[in-house]
């Protein structure tokens, strides 16, 4: 009997977003979260409700965009 294939390291919702937010393809959380639920991410309303966090993924959105 062999053993089962490593799965690969899967982000989890929050790294994911800041991974997105990071590619300069997205300007709103609403287009990351469209992303994160596509992936199947799960509580993704949960995780991106915080409004430290979106203040913090929106101003990374922008840098991205403003330095490229």
């Amino acid at each position: 009997m062999s053993d089962p294939q490593p799965q690969p390291h899967r982000p989890g919702t929050v790294e994911r977003a800041y991974e997105l937010a990071r590619t300069g393809d997205y300007t709103t959380i609403e287009q990351i979260r469209a992303v994160l639920i596509r992936e199947q991410h799960v509580s993704v309303q949960q995780h991106l409700s915080g409004p430290t966090l979106r203040r913090e993924l929106l101003k990374l959105c922008r840098a991205v965009k403003t330095a490229g």
